[in-house]
């Protein structure tokens, strides 16, 4: 089985971070000169990229399988596509080692683990795709080593932090509830479903006899089976990574800085990672940054897996022919102040039908009107104290006392 063992550097400035002898089990699909890592998010393995490997690569079966024919490890023998793709299980899940200790998961960290498997393959740059956390672990990635980045895609993905909290309503609460309580492959497959597709649109609809639920599940269900329940030190781990992911100015500067593209896919019935996070995100990266929005859910790339295929091949021709980023990016063009930042998120989310929640646009609005208020109070407050410096003071002499002490 290839793995591939992550460590620190001798003396490194995150020694104390990382832990030696993590090993990262990874599979690669195709032959060519193009370079694609694929980093999976929350929960998923290296297999949860299969649509997007058999359609860029043209097969789903990876190069170390004995039943393939041919020496797929040699450069000559390149797939149809001219692509190599490389998939691997994140630390705390699959086939990977499972760290005890939360302070051993984080995004930069796990961006650490995909730097060396870069290094491990002897890929001196790739394409960069990630999902859901796969995508955070891709943005510190870019800022890290934004040399070895040819594109970034950013699929269902938000800033980490709050925004990882799901759009609060009963059914999210019944599925995090049912997420917390499953202890089998069976239960975990039908939270999994309700999560990562849009119902109405695309789990009701029947292939053949059966809906795609029914079909969907039967999958799940030998999928987990097959690669075992998350450990809980694990899911715990990565919902740390997650948590603690941000994205600083100067790390969103470096990415800027280096002149890659980056595109953003995200699906509107998205329950887990907010459309309007992934657009605020998208924003920050003007103007490498270009926004898809796809009808699906948090598993949009598996949803709408031709929409994505297809963008993802977008980028990489782009890419390949030095496109100016003024002409990739689709989003409208910054607004001087934050206030304007703002402002163009709103018109964004309002023009373009989304389903994101009222509330966000009320708290937008909130921001402007208490910002009006602090004003007023300041203007009201500085003509007070100018107006107050106006009067002389009086000084009050000692009380004169009566003779005889009357």
């Amino acid at each position: 089985m290839p793995f591939c063992t992550t460590g620190t550097q001798p003396g490194g400035a995150d020694a104390e971070l990382n832990d030696n002898g993590v090993k990262i089990f990874y599979r690669t699909y195709g032959q060519g000169p193009t370079k694609i890592l694929l980093i999976i998010g929350l929960a998923g393995t290296h297999d949860s990229w299969g649509p997007q490997i058999k359609g860029l690569v043209g097969t789903d079966t990876p190069n170390d399988d004995e039943t393939r024919t041919g020496d797929w490890n040699s450069d000559d023998n390149e797939s149809g596509s001219g692509i190599q793709i490389c998939a691997f299980d994140n630390r705390g899940m699959g086939r990977s080692s499972v760290p005890t200790k939360k302070s051993e998961y984080t995004t930069k960290i796990m961006a650490k683990d995909a730097i060396a498997m870069l290094d491990h393959l002897g890929w001196e740059s790739a394409h960069v795709f990630g999902h859901s956390m796969g995508a955070m672990i891709a943005c510190k990635l870019a800022a890290m080593v934004p040399e070895r980045v040819l594109s970034l895609a950013l699929l269902n993905v938000t800033g980490g932090g709050f925004e990882c909290f799901p759009k609060l309503d009963r059914q999210t609460l019944s599925i995090a509830i049912r997420f917390l309580r499953a202890k089998t492959p069976e239960q975990r497959a039908a939270v999994d479903l309700d999560t990562h597709y849009s119902k109405r649109e695309y789990l009701e609809e029947y292939v053949g006899p059966n809906t795609r639920k029914t079909i969907l599940y039967q999958e799940y269900v030998r999928c987990i089976s097959a690669t075992g329940m998350q450990s809980n030190n694990g899911f715990e781990g990565q919902v740390n990574a997650c948590w603690t992911h941000k994205m600083t100015r100067l790390e969103i500067e470096r990415i800027h800085s280096a002149g890659f593209l980056v595109s953003v896919i995200h699906g509107r019935h998205d329950i887990i990672a907010q459309l309007y996070y992934a657009r605020r995100l998208a924003e920050k990266l003007q103007p490498v940054a270009r926004m898809i929005e796809l009808h699906g859910g948090h598993l949009v790339s598996h949803e709408r897996t031709e929409e994505v295929n297809q963008a993802l091949l977008e980028l990489i021709k782009a890419s390949e022919v030095k496109i100016n980023p003024h002409e990739w990016t689709n989003l409208p063009k910054k607004t001087s102040g934050w206030i304007g930042t703002r402002m163009a998120l709103i018109r964004v989310n309002m023009e373009g039908g989304s389903n994101v929640s009222f509330p966000f646009y009320l708290l937008s609005q909130l921001h402007i009107f208490l910002l009006y208020l602090f004003g007023l109070f300041f203007m009201v407050f500085e003509y007070g104290r100018r107006a107050l410096k106006g009067f002389k003071t009086v000084r009050v002499g000692p009380s004169l006392a009566l003779p005889n002490g009357e």
